[in-house]
């Protein structure tokens, strides 16, 4: 099943009228840094950030709350379309990005627990899934300047954005940068486990049949392996003010 396009003149409009990228996409596998940079990039630049992973994690979530069978496409399915997802400002200082509400409930740090990881990529392949967070996605970006992450932001989301980032790492490396942000956390958790359902959820996203996990075809690729985030984010700067 297709993800149908749907019709964003205002969206078309901005990118045609501005002279500097208004619709900013960094797509990337998990932990490659995308989150850390996109929120990094919205601040300098003063666009809203919009992490679209959260969203997906709220579904999951949710799903295994209310005993939903990760397998059962179907009821996952009408989970997705039915929850009233939030995403607002931080109100605590507690190191969150924002604050996520799932039928007006925090679910922040929820959304972070090991067995959401280790669900989230089978529930997000789901096609209806992903047709109603798109749906959603595409409306918050309809006024522009907008910094959006994810992993299919450039190919499907959002086709217009006029900056498209890739952020790339190893799956070694991105392993030890979750194990060492679990452990921050006080979360228990071992660096092997990481690594094993990270490359089993790297086969998930790149594989799945709806929008899989690969760079938008105009996309500038930044490989990250060793570089520092405050690296990352002078190349990307660099892109967006040529």
């Amino acid at each position: 099943m297709e993800i149908p396009q749907i019709q964003l003149s205002n969206l078309e409009r901005s990118c045609n009228l501005v002279s500097i990228p208004n619709l900013i996409a960094i797509d990337g596998p998990a932990a490659s840094g995308k989150s850390s940079i996109g929120q990094d990039l919205s601040k300098k630049l003063g666009y809203l950030f919009l992490d679209t992973g959260i969203m997906y994690r709220a579904v999951t979530w949710a799903a295994l709350d209310r005993k939903v069978p990760i397998n059962d496409e179907k009821r996952i399915s009408d989970l997705a379309r039915n929850i009233h997802i939030e995403i607002r400002q931080p109100s605590i200082l507690d190191g969150r990005e924002s604050d996520v509400l799932v039928d007006n409930v925090d679910v922040t740090w929820n959304i972070r627990e090991t067995r959401v990881n280790d669900n989230v990529s089978a529930a997000s392949a789901y096609p209806e899934v992903r047709v109603e967070m798109t749906k959603q996605q595409r409306e918050i970006a309809k006024n522009g300047k907008i910094v959006m992450v994810g992993r299919d932001i450039g190919t499907v989301v959002l086709p217009e954005a006029n900056l498209k980032i890739y952020l790339e790492a190893s799956v070694e490396e991105r392993a030890m940068r979750r194990f060492q942000e679990e452990i921050e956390h006080g979360r228990k958790t071992t660096y092997e486990n990481i690594l094993i359902s990270m490359r089993k959820r790297d086969e998930i996203d790149s594989k799945r049949r709806v929008a899989p996990l690969i760079p938008a075809k105009d996309a500038i690729i930044i490989h990250t392996d060793g570089k520092k985030r405050s690296k990352v984010f002078e190349e990307i700067l660099q892109l967006f003010n040529k």
